[in-house]
């Protein structure tokens, strides 16, 4: 299954009916809904999705956004946050998100997991690979420090992932809703990088799987934290999705597939058909590098 994400145009319509079209008009049968749907762009999708204008592969937490709320904000609110109301919203409004899946028939829900409280190394560290290069004594400092830091600060913020997954993974599996638990770009994000098995054995539920974007794990190998094909097979047998963006080197992210740096041959061996594929690109990319870039990628994946 081939997808598209709303992010790329979203912020173009105020029709929700007339964005899918767009979409369906690429080429594609499914839609992803980004963490960039308004309110109102959801009668129009209802109209769409009813219609069968197009299906719906999966939506991505929240969605639709909280009211008052008009930019594409999946770190809102955060799993891991300390605030007790923040902890609370979080909740509340990843259980629309599945209330609003199950109501446009969307089999997953992609999440962020949220962040550790920890200054920005990751972008100190793509200055210098981009000013002195990974092999230089300052990148290697700063990459040893952030990785001590992370794993001296997870504990608490990880136990409060734990807890908030507990509290929407009844309705997702009585909805029967997988949640998709996205790889991040950012260092201090969770779940960590070699925190995944550690949570795919703690909630060892079907409905509990691994979303592998592509891009963020380029940017993570960019950044010589992990092997981008190693960590995607190592999850494999909790793999349900992909968003599929290829990135200019170290972390130009969203470009179309096949501008950028991204090995997609070595990733074919664990990419299988019934794997739900969503393109996942920038809103400044022109509908023509949007068709090149999906082209691409299905000359090496195939067309399934």
């Amino acid at each position: 299954m081939y997808s598209f994400s709303t992010c790329w145009n979203s912020h173009r319509h105020t029709d929700g009916r007339a964005q899918l079209r767009e979409i369906r008009d690429l080429g594609f049968a499914y839609a992803e809904l980004s963490h960039g749907t308004r309110l109102g762009l959801v009668p129009g999708i209802l109209e769409a999705v009813d219609a069968g204008d197009i299906k719906i592969s999966s939506l991505h937490n929240f969605c639709p956004l909280p009211m008052g709320v008009t930019r594409a904000s999946p770190n809102l609110y955060q799993f891991s946050a300390g605030d007790a109301r923040e902890h609370e919203l979080a909740v509340k409004h990843t259980l629309k998100t599945l209330e609003f899946a199950g109501r446009v028939q969307a089999p997953v829900v992609v999440l962020h997991l949220g962040s550790l409280e920890l200054k920005d190394y990751t972008g100190k560290l793509c200055e210098l690979l981009k000013s002195s290069g990974k092999e230089s004594p300052q990148y290697r400092k700063l990459r040893d420090e952030a990785a001590a830091k992370r794993e001296a600060k997870k504990k608490p913020f990880v136990e409060r992932v734990y807890e908030t997954l507990r509290k929407v993974l009844p309705e997702a599996e009585k909805r029967g809703i997988k949640l998709g638990i996205e790889n991040r770009q950012a260092l201090e994000e969770i779940p960590l990088d070699g925190d995944f098995e550690k949570l795919f054995r703690d909630f060892d539920s079907p409905n509990v799987v691994y979303w592998h974007d592509t891009g963020h794990a380029q940017i993570k190998e960019n950044l010589g934290f992990i092997q981008h094909a190693q960590q995607l097979e190592s999850l494999s047998s909790r793999l349900a999705g992909f968003h599929v963006h290829d990135v200019k080197y170290p972390d130009g992210d969203h470009a179309a597939p096949g501008t950028g740096t991204i090995d997609y041959a070595r990733l074919k061996p664990f990419v299988k058909s019934e794997h739900i594929k969503v393109f996942e690109l920038s809103p400044g990319l022109s509908a023509d590098a949007v068709k090149r870039g999906v082209a691409h990628l299905k000359s090496i994946w195939g067309e399934k």
